[in-house]
């Protein structure tokens, strides 16, 4: 039976962990999956390619308020597919290569769980132990329960975005971030797409200003059918997809070429048999840890999509730096800072997002103070001729401190920085506002220009 001083299982962001400061000791990497994890794979990166040509796609539609004609005159599928994943799958195999041919890893292909405490059986492999763990496991596509939905072709974020060809017409169930990005894409390529949404609001998550303007404007993109239940789905053999619902107290039927499932992800800890190792779950599957990223066992640590509910892998990313050197220095450990952990949804129009929304800071029993700009109200935002996008932002009740920042409209994901940053260091609203100089007539006015609202 092998012994290790630290097996980690996953390659995503615990992949990070080893490196020059490890190089004496003995690790065992465990990857039943594709290497580099999802976000490299079928996730962040991949989907990001895609949106990056989806927006140049759209231009023609903006360019013609401004009295610029373009025109798309086609989108090569094949091409955008085959460069994107060129430059992936390519960089997922280096990465593979160069921990097999580490002489301090152990690379195991294949699939693991506990058997006992620190001891993980791997399949063919057998069975090995470790002084240590590091759980980075990940997540997987929920698939919801929907009547025939095994009995149909189903995509999903894992592979739709290596579709032979672009299709004419595709239905997407779900109405979060994932949903969104797709809809954009494979609508400015030119695809019919409808979305189906058990709620009446997309990103029913964000700030509920931010949701309601997105659904209003994403819905002028899309086929929007919200507030819908589906009874069930079906297809005749190298058919459309045929979806059954009720949307909004209406029995219809519609048809696809493609049917899309994006309802979220579950953790992969229940394929792990955790609790032989004595890791405890959360009700949601989560494996719990503490601040430092230590699980309920002594000596194993998890991080990233398996233990944190946000899923995001600039989260993942932190957390293995905090792993690393809580590995290290296990007697000054250092803790997780998931305070102001920040997202973004790349579709059209972007939308980003830091710290509470106005309903949780009420639920909360705080009153916020709620700054608004218009991005159509700054001279970058006249430029574009912008009159529906907007920044909001919410501090304390005395307006000294940041306590959310809402962004929907063009690069909202780089808009949102400063406020981070902010918040983070605790920067005062208006220390934020008025003691620096913000770049004139920059679209970054938008913020500042927020901030005074918030001021005043």
């Amino acid at each position: 039976m092998p012994h290790f001083d630290l097996c980690i299982i996953g390659s995503g962001s615990a992949n990070t962990i080893p490196g020059r400061r490890l190089a004496s000791w003995r690790i065992a990497m465990v990857e039943g999956g594709t290497f580099g994890g999802t976000c490299l794979n079928v996730g962040c990166i991949p989907s990001k390619m895609y949106v990056y040509p989806a927006d140049l796609a759209v231009m023609p539609e903006h360019a013609r308020l401004l009295g610029v004609d373009l025109d798309l005159a086609q989108v090569h599928w094949p091409q955008i597919r085959d460069r994107i994943f060129g430059r992936i799958d390519p960089k997922s195999a280096k990465g593979e290569r160069s921990r097999v041919r580490d002489p301090m890893i152990t690379v195991y292909r294949e699939t693991a769980h506990f058997v006992g405490p620190k001891a993980l059986d791997i399949g063919s492999a057998g069975t090995i132990t470790a002084g240590r763990f590091v759980i980075g496991a990940g997540s997987r596509v929920s698939m919801p329960d929907i009547p025939g939905l095994d009995q149909v072709e189903v995509h999903t974020s894992d592979t739709v975005m290596r579709l032979a060809r672009l299709p004419e017409s595709m239905i997407i169930i779900g109405g979060g971030y994932v949903a969104a990005e797709f809809a954009h894409v494979f609508s400015a390529f030119g695809t019919a797409v409808t979305i189906i949404n058990r709620s009446s609001l997309l990103l029913r998550r964000e700030d509920r200003e931010i949701s309601a303007a997105f659904t209003k404007l994403f819905g002028r993109r899309v086929r929007l059918l919200a507030e819908s239940k589906i009874n069930r789905v079906s297809q005749i053999a190298g058919g459309p997809i045929t979806v059954s619902l009720v949307s909004e107290g209406e029995q219809s039927t519609i048809s696809g070429e493609v049917l899309l499932v994006a309802t979220g992800r579950i953790p992969n800890g229940d394929t792990l048999n955790l609790a032989a190792t004595g890791v405890d779950v959360d009700e949601d599957g989560f494996i719990i840890v503490d601040d430092h990223q230590q699980t309920t066992a002594p000596g194993i640590f998890a991080l990233g999509d398996v233990c944190s509910h946000q899923m995001l892998k600039h989260v993942a990313n932190a957390e293995a730096r905090v792993v690393k050197h809580n590995l290290l220095h296990p007697q000054v450990m250092i803790n997780s800072d998931h305070r102001f952990v920040p997202h973004a949804v790349f579709s059209d129009p972007q939308v980003a997002a830091v710290g509470l929304t106005e309903e949780q800071a009420r639920e909360r029993g705080i009153e916020p103070r709620i700054g608004r700009e218009a991005y159509g109200d700054t001279a970058y935002g006249w430029a574009m001729e912008d009159t529906e996008h907007f920044v909001k932002v919410l501090a304390d009740p005395d307006g000294k401190r940041l306590i959310g920042a809402h962004i929907i409209g063009p690069q909202a994901s780089s808009l949102i920085q400063p406020l981070i940053q902010a918040m983070s260091f605790g920067t005062p609203v208006r220390a934020m506002a008025r003691d620096q100089y913000w770049i004139h007539p920059a679209m970054a006015e938008v913020v500042e220009n927020a901030l005074l609202d918030l001021r005043d």
